[in-house]
């Protein structure tokens, strides 16, 4: 009997035809199917620990695309040694190019010009007047594969001086021109024209740009969020947008998603908005449903994948006499 795979969605691209040929897979977006299921693939679903008691024993690894998985509860997972497997290289190039855009866009009043040719040709020339980005500085905040590659475009491509803080990263480590590592995350928010976000949502990264925060942030200074929305204090985000504090945000996550419609966020000019998008392309969407696609596949051959979150937990409940990798 093929072992059982349950996607809460099916894996795009063709990806799910690859399982498909070693597991009977099952797609259920209520995921009320999932019990006995081998490996389950989540998506927005929190999946806790009772989900995984009631998945049952023959559950050996959950999988998702992307980079985060905030919706997984791996302390319970490692607890039941179960894999939990994600595709952290492949929404790389793709978000970072999408922060960098949300970044021009702010900067250059994008959404402002479009809406005065479109429908309303009230709005002055005042109100679209653009930043030039030339040597201005941005503030990188997590130093990750997506925060390192947004670095790189903007200090090489856009000759931004770039400050980077990740507390996580060693100060000596080697930067492109341009980019200088910082321990302060106070000096990186008072000396930052832009802010650019880069971190995972974790206990101690929930509100890590609060009140407080943006308030050391410079007059007239821009905020771009394509992380996780929780990340920023949403309210005091809204806030200092209203007051005139910040020129502008760039945001393609919110707290919590989808934003309600009447989020004030929506129908703020000085603010561009996209719906959780950024590594939505064409190769970002392959790469995530292939990359995880290919690591189901070995999990049920015994092979060790290359992207587990909880790497300690191997070879957990995937049957040792099968592992081809210690």
């Amino acid at each position: 009997m093929k072992p059982k795979v349950v996607m809460q969605f099916e894996l795009r691209m063709g990806a799910a035809d690859l399982v498909r040929e070693v597991a009977d897979v099952i797609i259920d977006p209520t995921m009320e199917q999932a019990a006995g299921a081998d490996v389950v693939v989540v998506g927005g679903m929190y999946a806790d620990a009772a989900f995984m008691d009631r998945v049952g024993p023959n559950l050996k690894a959950i999988a998702k695309p992307g980079i985060g998985v905030d919706n997984i509860d791996v302390d319970a997972a490692t607890e039941r040694n179960i894999l939990v497997i994600h595709t952290p290289d492949a929404p790389t190039e793709s978000t970072a190019e999408h922060a960098v855009a949300l970044l021009m866009a702010v900067a250059k009043r994008v959404m402002v010009g479009d809406m005065h040719l479109r429908h309303d040709r009230s709005i002055g020339r005042e109100e679209m007047m653009g930043t030039e980005l030339l040597d201005r500085t941005l503030g990188v905040v997590g130093y990750g594969r997506i925060g390192r590659r947004v670095a790189e475009i903007c200090a090489l491509g856009l000759r931004m001086n770039v400050l980077v803080f990740d507390p996580f990263v060693d100060k000596n480590l080697p930067t492109p021109e341009r980019v200088t590592l910082t321990d302060n995350l106070d000096e990186l928010l008072r000396r930052a024209h832009f802010v650019t976000v880069h971190v995972p949502l974790t206990p101690a990264t929930r509100h890590l740009i609060g009140e407080r925060e943006l308030r050391l942030m410079q007059p007239g200074s821009y905020l771009i969020n394509a992380s996780r929305g929780p990340v920023v204090d949403e309210a005091a985000l809204i806030r200092a947008l209203q007051d005139g504090h910040l020129a502008a945000a760039g945001l393609d996550v919110f707290d919590p998603e989808p934003p309600a419609p009447d989020n004030p966020l929506l129908s703020m000019r000085n603010v561009v908005v996209t719906p959780h998008i950024a590594s939505n392309t064409d190769r970002g969407i392959r790469a995530m449903n292939y990359g995880v696609a290919e690591q189901v596949v070995q999990v049920l051959r015994g092979e060790r994948p290359p992207f587990i979150v909880n790497a300690q937990v191997w070879p957990g409940r995937v049957p040792q006499t099968q592992s081809r990798s210690a």
